[in-house]
């Protein structure tokens, strides 16, 4: 066999057909014994290596790598025990052939078979139009990726058009290949974000790009890509890669402005979580003297804020009456002086809050004087003195500004609170010189690398990122972290061993007016019975000075991390936790290593799929009837406790707003995203409010890595939106009652009514015309009723208990009686109740989030017949049979 080897072997075309059946047979080890030894039979190695490589066979279906590949490694190991086989060494005339010929073979994306060849023929040293030629040749053939890569090699990104080459990049989803073609090139880099900006214009369409590169077949993946909700998240990413200055990315700046006004517009009107004030500061800084967001500004406030709010903010800015909406020029000439400016809310503070807060929140156990402001040397040394005592617990926390609309996502610290029992320490970070001086930058490292005191925080991550921002010392000397108690991994195991442990473990968390609590207002909560008020979180902290009610917040937020630690410490077991509290952090730490490496897994197991991908996506938390669990596996899952409507907060996306409105008409907290909205504001308010998305299709990956786990449920999409709604309620057991149904406007989300009596809705539509005499239908005698009513909705039966949802009740005082609007805005229409109703219905129940109104009809009915299977009736609940009150129709 050997004398046949060597006759064979100095014959490129037998030795490659020699190695072809090694190769099929899957005999590696036999393929690279017999190519190193007929490499040294070659004559000429290099030309006979190219025959070789030139009739391999090139990828195969099941097979990471090609027999060339092989081949060309076997020859490099072969070359190193034979240094004089160089491109040196052969003939001048002979040369130019060989590098054309080793060229052509470049058609292959893997490093490992381009640098071995580049590197053997010296490809780099070919002329400079033979390699843009080759390279273009790449791109017409749809070699798009080996194109860029080999330009990588050979360096000839500047000689190169960069749209022709990163475009098909793009749209075939290998944006980080376009990335590393541009890198190191500023004047591509800034093209190429530029570029992608451009694609975030409003009058951009892909069909533009369709035209330009005909060749291109793309999946309705790649173009759904190829959106401005995802190219802006891109470009930003981009621009703080590569030092872009925004202004030259004007598409993506004003996306992301006009997204953050309509968040801010949620926290105020919706969720009402943002003061009056933190609001008004906020949207001037995001709007700031752009004139399209100054317009969309006053077209939200019509939607949001009601027709008087969206005027006085058109005043504010002087827009032109053509550019406002329908009915905002009437309503500003209409406006007295008194009410054409803005109100900002700028009252005098009190620094004891009203009883009605103090029965709701937690409130700062010590008095306004214990509570320093510090921002000299002198105040931070006594400061010094007190929390670095040996022994000593310190409650840390720390504030900066909301960067709504910023460009930028660095966000400097501008206050430390630093409680110990009995009083607080502010330190004011803004005051320049008090911040950057070396005793304070002293100070923070002592205080964070002292064993002998316990710092107490909550989410330390953010903090810390924060801290970097601040100052760069810490980047440059790394600041040691010793002594730090987390209460978030408290808080995370107390969550845990409560849903093991069923009905034990922290109270119960009361659900009352405003937003489900989360995050250190919900264990303050559960541990000390009371929430944080949160109303100054989104406040201005850069801005002096601090109005009295952040002083009184940022103190708060420090304190009661002492008294959380002090009611824990006294009885951990109660609480689910281990006696020693500051073992949790060590456990957590080992968790996580372990989760990382299981990410890690399967990431690498997602590479070995490899286009098994997009057939066979990786499995996720779906509710839908072929993947929900069946009879059997789920009586071995426990089901989590028993929630009432009012306790799940969810964010619908835009395909699944018939579930949503379902789900707000059984008392559940939702918002749903508008056509308009991306998939990253839903992950914002899932992180914010800590609600859970509701999705379907291909979002669900992307969302599912932004928030925590279980945090993101898949549904369904081929479902009708009433069993989506079963399924969800299922999922987290909430189990709805008879005073859960509209408790909640279907239309805006409120959870707040004013009861109307039928005297006064009468009197109002008379007073504005939408009664005339001879419509107004004949009223029976007192005591009695009309036989047959002419709608469906009946009369309630002598007895019968009236509707009464579990919602908040507005007096009526709370309808300005000359504007009919309500205190946030809300307008009344009137003119949506039909006059004959007047005789038939007691009773109006108006949102006062929107202005909608609704009575008594046969929809409460049908709802009751849909949900009968999760709604909970008990022995006290009028059976459904006997109860003749059908409540809430509306004119839809």
């Amino acid at each position: 066999m050997s004398q046949a080897t060597q006759q064979l072997g100095a014959d490129p075309t037998a030795l490659r057909e020699q190695l072809f059946d090694f190769w099929t047979r899957k005999e590696l080890e036999t393929l690279r014994a017999v190519a190193f030894k007929g490499f040294s039979d070659f004559q000429t190695p290099l030309e006979d290596l190219l025959c070789v490589l030139e009739g391999c066979p090139g990828r195969q279906k099941g097979k990471a790598t090609t027999m060339g590949h092989s081949i060309l490694m076997e020859f490099e190991r072969w070359r190193r025990t034979h240094p004089k086989v160089t491109l040196q060494a052969v003939p001048e005339v002979s040369k130019l052939g060989l590098q054309r010929r080793a060229l052509s073979l470049l058609t292959d994306a893997q490093p490992s078979f381009m640098d071995p060849l580049i590197d053997i023929y010296q490809l780099g040293n070919l002329d400079r139009s033979i390699l843009r030629l080759h390279i273009i040749k790449l791109q017409a053939v749809n070699c798009y990726r080996e194109a860029a890569l080999l330009s990588m090699k050979l360096e000839l990104q500047n000689e190169m058009d960069m749209e022709e080459m990163c475009v098909p990049l793009i749209l075939q989803d290998k944006l980080p290949m376009a990335e590393s073609f541009v890198r190191g090139h500023p004047r591509l880099e800034e093209r190429m974000v530029t570029l992608l900006d451009s694609w975030c214009h409003p009058v951009f369409s892909i069909a533009q790009l369709r035209r330009q590169f005909p060749r291109l077949s793309l999946s309705k993946h790649q173009t759904d890509q190829i959106q401005p909700k995802m190219l802006s998240k891109q470009v930003f990413r981009l621009m703080e890669k590569f030092n872009i200055d925004p202004g030259l990315c004007p598409n993506s700046v004003y996306k992301r402005k006009s997204d953050s006004m309509r968040f801010l517009m949620y926290k105020r009107f919706v969720e009402k979580g943002m003061s009056e004030e933190n609001w008004c500061d906020h949207v001037q800084s995001t709007v700031a003297d752009d004139p399209e967001l100054q317009i969309q500004l006053v077209e939200l406030m019509v939607k949001y804020g009601g027709m008087v709010n969206a005027a006085q903010w058109s005043l504010h800015y002087g827009l032109p009456k053509d550019r406002l909406p329908f009915g905002v020029w009437d309503t500003q000439e209409s406006l007295p002086p008194s009410l054409r400016k803005v109100s900002k809310g700028c009252n005098a503070e009190s620094w004891d809050p009203s009883q009605a807060h103090r029965d709701r929140f937690y409130q700062l156990p010590i008095t306004r004087d214990h509570v320093h402001f510090l921002e000299t040397l002198e105040g931070l040394q006594r400061c010094r003195d007190t929390v670095l005592q040996p022994g000593c617990i310190v409650g840390v926390d720390m504030e900066w500004r909301a960067g709504f609309g910023a460009v930028s996502p660095q966000q400097r610290v501008a206050l430390i609170q630093l409680a110990v029992p009995g009083q607080v320490f502010l330190l004011d970070l803004c005051a320049h010189g008090f911040s950057q001086h070396n005793i304070t930058v002293t100070f923070i490292r002592s205080l964070f690398s002292a064993t002998t005191v316990l710092k107490l925080g909550y989410g330390m991550a953010g903090d810390l990122k924060c801290l970097l921002a601040t100052w760069a010392q810490f980047s440059e000397e790394p600041l040691k972290m010793e002594g730090v108690l987390d209460l978030l991994n408290v808080h995370q195991q107390m969550q845990r061993s409560t849903s093991s442990r069923g009905s034990g473990g922290p109270r119960g968390v009361l659900v009352g007016e405003g937003p489900a609590e989360k995050g250190l207002s919900l264990m303050v909560q559960q541990v000390l019975g009371k929430p944080l008020d949160k109303m100054e979180q989104l406040s201005n902290w850069e801005r002096r000075p601090l109005r009295t009610s952040q002083l009184r917040y940022a103190a708060v937020d420090a304190y009661c991390l002492l008294d959380v630690y002090s009611v824990l410490s006294r009885d951990p077991a109660c609480f689910g936790l281990p006696q020693d509290l500051c073992s949790i952090s060590s456990l957590q730490t080992e968790k996580s290593k372990e989760e990382k490496k299981r990410k890690e897994e399967k990431k690498k197991q997602a590479r070995r799929r490899g286009a098994r991908q997009e057939s066979d996506p990786a499995p996720t938390q779906t509710l839908g009837p072929e993947k929900s669990p069946q009879p059997g596996e789920e009586s071995q899952s426990p089901l989590p406790p028993r929630m009432a409507p009012q306790q799940l907060r969810v964010v619908c996306d835009n395909m699944l707003q018939g579930l949503g409105r379902y789900l707000r008409c059984l008392g559940v907290d939702v918002v749903l995203l508008e056509n308009t909205d991306d998939h990253r504001v839903a992950a914002q308010l899932a992180q914010e409010d800590g609600r859970v998305i509701l999705t379907c299709g291909q979002p669900y990956q992307t969302l599912k890595s932004q928030v925590g786990e279980g945090r993101c449920i898949a549904l369904d999409c081929s479902e009708k939106a009433r069993d989506q709604a079963v399924r969800v309620l299922k999922h987290f057991n909430v189990q709805p009652t008879q005073s859960d149904i509209f408790s909640r406007c279907q239309v805006c989300n409120s959870d707040q009514y004013l009861k109307m009596p039928r005297e006064n809705m009468t009197r109002l539509l008379k007073e504005r015309g939408f009664l005339q005499q001879q419509q107004q239908a004949p009223v029976p005698p007192e005591g009695e009723t009309w036989d047959d009513p002419p709608s469906p909705a009946p009369f309630l039966a002598p007895g019968a208990p009236r509707y009464s949802p579990h919602c908040r009740w507005a007096p009526l005082s709370d309808l300005d009686s000359s504007t009919l609007t309500f205190p946030r805005g809300a307008v009344l229409q009137l003119h949506t109740v039909p006059p004959g109703l007047l005789h038939r219905i007691p009773f109006f129940f108006i949102c006062t989030g929107c202005g909608k109104i609704f009575w008594e009809g046969s929809h409460f009915s049908r709802v009751l017949s849909q949900f009968q299977e999760v709604l909970c009736i008990t022995e006290d609940t009028p059976s459904f049979s006997t109860q003749q009150a059908q409540p809430l129709t509306s004119d839809r």
